[in-house]
């Protein structure tokens, strides 16, 4: 299965945010949402960085509550693993897996188009399965 694939089902909406913009309201717009990470973007298809939760939280233990009031670029991954909407699923998990990030923005054209959780390419690696294993059942099944 190919990223585009699974983004067509998810759909193509990402979350994010200007570097400029406070910790603080960064963390209101992840908590709104309900995601666990914002890519960091000045015009919403440029990608400068990626902030997470985890980032948040290492940033709090080393610097404090100041580090609330400080914009999010402060905070932020600025290498951040990308990947195209032709990517595989698998090569993206593995990817995911060997950097230990759990959120990916697919980028096309130098464009952001999407992001991929690790917990959409669990379910598309689950889907794919099942589809195998009822094929599978199939053919042993059938006369």
């Amino acid at each position: 299965m190919q990223i585009s694939q699974l983004l067509r089902r998810k759909g193509h909406d990402v979350a994010t945010v200007p570097g400029t913009v406070s910790v603080r309201d960064a963390l209101a717009v992840l908590a709104r949402h309900g995601i666990g990470a914002l890519v960091v973007s000045p015009d919403g298809r440029q990608v400068e960085g990626i902030v997470s939760e985890r980032d948040v939280a290492r940033g709090l233990h080393e610097r404090g509550a100041g580090l609330l009031a400080e914009p999010v670029s402060a905070v932020m991954t600025a290498q951040v693993h990308t990947c195209t909407p032709h990517a595989g699923v698998q090569d993206l998990a593995r990817t995911m897996t060997d950097h230990r990030v759990r959120h990916v923005p697919v980028v096309e054209d130098g464009a952001l188009v999407g992001i991929v959780s690790i917990g959409d390419v669990v379910k598309a690696r689950l889907d794919e399965l099942e589809a195998e294993r009822e094929q599978l059942v199939d053919y042993i099944q059938s006369p």
